[in-house]
């Protein structure tokens, strides 16, 4: 995380590109997986068809762009968007919220100039109030509300 978030410093253009979203899982978690950074290529109790993984995640990334070209969301909204997205097309096998939250918080440092998110200030592997916020927030973003999403990301 701090390599993306504090030392390392890119441009916008190169951030919405498959190639950085993939390399960003690989930097996370190639220490604990070796498929890290590759897509997954098996269907899973969530996410979209395995074989649609890569053109869904291309439709997200122009998505994206279209957003901020046309300011159609906050900044705020747009990270929570995107991050949601991944999620929701859930591009590996494992380790995707981790991987979206820190894209997020990438969208909102190095393509707004933003501070990144809080994400509630508390781990989210333990299953306690805080988890269940941010769980609660996902499920409304399913449904096409992003309010709650976005209140949990900045607390």
């Amino acid at each position: 995380m701090e390599w993306y978030l504090i030392r390392k410093k890119f441009k916008a253009y190169k951030i919405l590109t498959e190639e950085f979203i993939l390399d960003v899982h690989k930097r996370m978690l190639n220490d604990v997986w070796s498929w890290a950074g590759e897509f997954r290529t098996s269907e899973k109790t969530i996410g979209i068809p395995w074989h649609q993984v890569p053109i869904c995640l291309k439709q997200l990334i122009d998505d994206c762009k279209f957003w901020i070209a046309h300011e159609t969301y906050s900044n705020e909204e747009i990270a929570i968007r995107f991050k949601h997205q991944l999620v929701a097309i859930h591009l590996f096998p494992n380790g995707n919220g981790r991987h979206s939250r820190l894209m997020g918080d990438i969208v909102m440092k190095h393509i707004f100039k933003e501070p990144r998110f809080s994400w509630g200030s508390h781990s989210l592997r333990d299953k306690n109030t805080v988890r269940k916020s941010y769980i609660n927030g996902l499920q409304k973003a399913d449904n096409g509300s992003f309010e709650d999403l976005i209140k949990f990301s900045k607390s």
